[in-house]
């Protein structure tokens, strides 16, 4: 009997232990497949149980190898994240089972990193880090491969040989570049796809990154500390390359951590720690007091998972399998059998409760650890608070030397820049000085020819007066021989007198008769001679004397004249020697400025000729730069990686005219350039422009083209490429001083101008009206809302005059209530567009800040194109229901419109209130003013349904159907009719409502799951025992809309397919 209770149990065991291998396979088959949906953590968790139940992986890597990896990328993504959870998770015999198929992940990674796929290129990435993690955790025994070890743990395993240490610091490393490559890789692809957190298409590519942040936490802290423990042994010259790539990660890292940390995916999973502001300072070794070991907190939150219809419920299996075996056993025991069955059973319960309350315990001990984790983090905020001041000290003091060194390097320079000053004062006032000198030479040198100009006015008059003196002394040389002619005359004359008188004297020795004879003739002529001779003598005399006189005067005169000529003479000589002295000085006085003024002017020439060089030399290294910038722009043209980025035609529109503009600014520094080619300032500005704006336009126009048509593609490319060739040609020819006459950028303008009007061709239609126009179109269409409404209103008063006069009985009592609804209708309408008005101002004036309500607009231009739709709808569907209500009222319309023309106000008022709800605060007083106004205006526009509605059911009762006018087919056929009329209109419905829902984005699979359409497979097989669920039954589709036309072709086009789904939206 024991043998057989010994059966039963072994039979038993292994049937639970069969059931506990299948359900660990089901989870398997479940968490790995090719479905876009991230991996439930309930499959994982009975996984990972199963390698601690086994104590190994065998079972895993045994269903593993039958899946085929080569089919699909989302199956390979999938497995690797399976596989880190078990390595992380998983029993410690989970690392040699891996190992064994080590060559088989890497044969994953090398088959999926040849095909261009996108969780092809992740699938390498994540095959490339699970085979680092193998390898370094394989080597290094003693870290696990969740990473968490104590320090006393990572300085055992690191050891005493620094040698040992430095390569497990390039371990730690080439390990942490592994994991931010594969973060990465993943939030790159989710930003180019423009893709939402809540999506499970983006859920399943985030979800191996929370094991990611795990790994990342515990190898920066390692990375730390061997760091540290390293340059305590080490020069830090030696460790350069270490603190680099430290700080390349720990900044990759950061920027990981917080856009991370803003994901809503995140938040309810693992609460991501955050990193200092700086990396530590290696160099300085009290920063390592200073180091707070980064916490993830896993919350102990069950996660919130719907049950599957195809998920597994082992325990009732495992209970249905002990009872089934306890019932055969009983069959077979009695008496003690049974006691000793009772008391199994007591055991089993014992057991039962033993393993309740261990699981229990270990919930707790894991609630406890995380409850220590968070006490850790607080404790390490507590001591990070408490070396913030040695930190803040630090960096003071730091900046403190910076400020220093900053203040003495400007110092220095401005000394230098003093020096540089005065020696240009010193060298300006030298040459102002020289220039000075040099007028003052010129101004003498004038003066000394004005001095000799008139020294030899005075030599000419000197000479005027020699030469008078000589004529003077000449006539006083002609009177002195004149008087001495005449003295000598009158000698003569006084001679003969005396001859005469010796004649008488000779007489009186005569005898007296003689001496008479003698003495007559001669007494006479002495008588005549005596007169005369006494005449002639006192006439002499006073000549005499007056000649003397003259004479003595003469004399004076001429002593005179002769002294004053050689003083003349004299002075003369002093002039011209002082002149020529003057002279000669001031000639070698110019001679030596001359010579300065050519030395000061050949440097010049060479200063200037210098500054023209240096001026080319700066044109040429920034048409280098240009050069570099722009061939690097057409490099991206033909890079792979560039294929994934895209751009919008409005940015690419914005860099061309930003590029035409720098096109303008470069004419404009050529033209100066060239006029004055020793300022090359203002070329070089617009060059730097130039070539940046021009590869921004070319990289974007790539980018654009990514997402173009292929046409417009093709020439979009080729224009770019076409400017990057133009701009080279263009650089080059400015490059060279033989060109830089004719350069001309005016083929670039060309090509730049084909490529902005390629980004306006594909700019969408929608955004014609520019981004400045739209704050005045909003308050323009809200001016038109309120002036159709109360054009309506006044149509309305004009149709109840009207009717009243036209109508009686009945019809004016139908009319009369269906009027009176649409006016009430037209009023709640023009109280919500009031509310909505004034939402609208207080949503601008708490939003727009500093800038203006059109540059608030131009921002939310989205938003604001919402708001003008809503408007126009608001305003067509007033006008529209005047216009049917004027039909009904005139009986040429149909009631139909005017329930419609209902709707549509309805929709168009939802509209309107979501628009303006999008940005308003949820707490403002105007909004919950909005909302009352538009359920009243729901409420009126109900009341026209009912009238309208009432009013054609009295007009139909007055008027009775005449039977005899009707033959009986004829209704039968406007039946079928009607009938197939309806049937193709709900299948135009149904098209459209597609056509809306691809336009929103929702997948046509979601759409028909969300209609209650089934598959194609009908009885799917599954490995639950549960029932499947009843299908959904199909909602009928609505009634399609009346087709009416239009009154403005403006816009209404839009407002009327958003109107209709909003509609659609309410009646739903």
């Amino acid at each position: 009997m024991e043998l057989m209770f010994v059966w039963v149990e072994n039979q038993d065991v292994q049937a639970l232990t069969t059931s506990l291998c299948f359900f660990q396979l089901s989870s398997i088959s479940k968490a790995i497949n090719s479905t876009e949906i991230p991996v439930k953590e309930k499959h994982a968790r009975r996984i990972i149980l199963g390698t601690h139940r086994e104590k190994g992986a065998f079972t895993f890597w045994s269903y593993a190898l039958g899946f085929t990896f080569p089919n699909s990328s989302i199956l390979c993504w999938k497995f690797c994240h399976v596989l880190h959870k078990i390595l992380r998770d998983g029993h410690r015999n989970v690392l040699q089972d891996c190992m064994r198929h080590y060559s088989s992940l890497v044969e994953i990674g090398e088959i999926w990193g040849n095909l261009h796929d996108r969780y092809g290129q992740l699938v390498t990435l994540y095959s490339k880090l699970l085979c680092i993690k193998l390898k370094f955790h394989a080597k290094h025994a003693d870290i696990p491969a969740n990473l968490e070890i104590s320090d006393e743990g990572l300085e055992r395993a690191a050891g005493t040989d620094i040698n040992n240490v430095f390569q497990l610091s390039v371990e730690v490393f080439d390990y942490m570049d592994a994991e931010l490559r594969l973060a990465e890789t993943v939030l790159r692809q989710l930003n180019s796809s423009l893709a939402m957190t809540t999506l499970t298409s983006s859920q399943c590519r985030l979800a191996p990154l929370i094991q990611v942040i795990q790994d990342c936490s515990h190898l920066y802290h390692f990375a730390v500390k061997l760091l540290f423990k390293l340059h305590a042994c080490l020069p830090a010259d030696t460790l350069q390359g270490h603190r680099d790539r430290f700080h390349d990660q720990f900044h990759k890292l950061k920027n990981f951590f917080n856009r991370a940390r803003e994901m809503i995916f995140f938040k309810r999973l693992i609460q991501i720690p955050k990193l200092p502001e700086s990396p530590p300072n290696f160099l300085h070794a009290a920063s390592l007091a200073k180091h707070v070991k980064p916490v993830v907190v896993i919350p102990n939150e069950d996660e919130p998972e719907m049950q599957d219809d195809d998920d597994d419920e082992p325990e009732p299996l495992i209970e249905s399998v002990f009872n089934c075996a306890f019932v055969e056993c009983d069959s077979f025991l009695s008496g003690r059998d049974l006691q000793i069955e009772t008391l199994k059973r007591e055991l089993e319960l014992l057991r039962a409760e033993l393993e309740r309350v261990k699981g229990e315990a270990q919930r707790y001990i894991t609630q406890l650890k995380s409850q220590i984790n968070s006490l850790e983090a607080e404790l390490e905020e507590q001591r990070a608070q408490k070396q913030r001041a040695l930190v803040e000290n630090e960096q003071l003091r730091m900046e403190l030397e910076a400020t220093r060194r900053r203040n003495t390097e400007h110092e220095s320079l401005q000394t230098t820049f003093i020096e540089a000053e005065k020696r240009a004062q010193a060298t300006e006032q030298r040459y102002n000085k020289l220039k000075e000198k040099h007028t003052e030479l010129v101004a003498s040198h004038a003066e000394l020819l004005r001095k000799s100009a008139d020294t030899v006015k005075m030599l000419s008059v000197t000479q005027q007066t020699q030469e008078e003196v000589e004529r003077t002394k000449q006539q006083l040389t002609f009177e002195m021989d004149r008087v001495k002619q005449e003295a000598d005359m009158k000698l003569t004359h006084l001679d003969l007198i005396v001859s005469s008188v010796w004649r008488l004297e000779a007489c009186c020795t005569l005898p007296p008769g003689l001496f008479l004879q003698h003495l007559e003739p001669s007494a006479c002529q002495g008588s005549a001679h005596c007169s005369l001779f006494c005449q002639t003598s006192e006439h002499m005399n006073s000549s005499m004397t007056a000649l003397q006189a003259e004479k003595e005067r003469l004399m004076r005169s001429v002593s005179e004249k002769e002294a004053e000529l050689s003083s003349l003479r004299q002075t003369a000589q002093l002039q011209q020697s002082s002149l020529q002295q003057e002279r000669d000085k001031t000639s070698r006085e110019l001679g030596e400025l001359q010579g300065k003024l050519k030395e000061k002017t050949s440097q010049e020439e060479m200063m200037k000729q210098k500054l023209l060089e240096e001026q080319f030399a700066l044109l040429q290294g920034t048409i280098t730069e240009a050069e570099t910038i722009i061939q690097d722009a057409i490099a991206k043209l033909d890079d792979p990686l560039h294929i994934r980025c895209t751009s919008s035609p409005d940015y690419l529109i914005s860099r061309a005219e930003a590029a035409l503009g720098s096109i303008d600014k470069v004419k404009r520094g050529h033209a100066d350039y060239l006029r004055n080619m020793s300022d090359a300032g203002t070329l070089l500005r617009s060059l730097t422009q130039f070539s940046h704006l021009t590869a921004d336009t070319i990289v974007n126009g790539s980018a654009t083209a990514h997402m173009a048509p292929t046409d417009h593609a093709d020439k979009l490319t080729e224009n770019c490429r076409s400017c990057g060739t133009q701009s080279l040609l263009f650089l080059r020819e400015m490059k060279s001083k033989a060109t830089l006459q004719k350069a001309d950028p005016a083929t670039i303008r060309i090509i730049i101008q084909k490529i902005l009007h390629l980004g306006q061709e594909l700019r969408p239609k929608g955004l014609d009206v520019r981004q400045e126009e739209l704050g005045d179109l909003v308050d323009k269409e809200m001016a038109a809302t309120s002036a159709a409404i109360e054009e309506a209103v006044r149509r309305i008063d004009e149709m109840m005059n009207q009717a009243r006069k036209d109508t009686t009985g009945v019809k004016l009592e139908v009319n009369e209530r269906i009027l009176f609804s649409c006016t009430d209708l037209m009023k709640a309408i023009r109280m919500l567009v009031i509310a909505s008005t004034d939402l609208q101002k207080e949503i601008v004036e708490g939003g727009r800040g500093a800038a203006t309500i059109r540059e608030f607009y131009a921002k939310n231009s989205r938003w604001t194109e919402g708001l003008i739709s809503a408007a126009k709808a608001v305003g067509w569907g007033a006008t529209e229901m005047v216009e049917s209500a004027d039909k009904v009222v005139l009986h040429t319309g149909k009631y139909e419109e005017l329930i419609v023309c209902s709707h549509e106000i309805a929709a168009s008022t939802a509209q309107l209130v979501a628009a303006s709800k999008v940005k308003a605060d949820r707490h403002s007083k105007k909004l919950t003013k909005l909302q009352q106004a538009s359920r009243q205006v729901n409420e009126m526009a109900a009341n026209v349904v009912a009238s309208t509605k009432t009013g054609q059911e009295h007009l139909e009762d007055k008027d009775s159907i005449s039977f005899h006018s009707l033959f009986l087919p004829s209704p039968q056929v406007k039946v079928l009719e009607l009938e197939s009329m309806l049937d193709n209109e709900r299948l135009r419905l149904g098209e459209l409502r597609k056509k809306h829902y691809e336009i929103a984005g929702v997948p046509l699979d979601q759409l028909a799951e969300g209609n209650g359409e089934t598959t194609s497979l009908v009885n799917p097989v599954t490995m639950s025992p549960k029932p499947l669920k009843p299908s959904l039954v199909k909602k009928p589709p609505l009634a399609q809309k009346p087709n009416i036309p239009p009154k403005n072709q403006f816009g209404y086009s839009v407002s009327f397919n958003l109107s209709f789904f909003f509609a659609d939206y309410c009646s739903q």
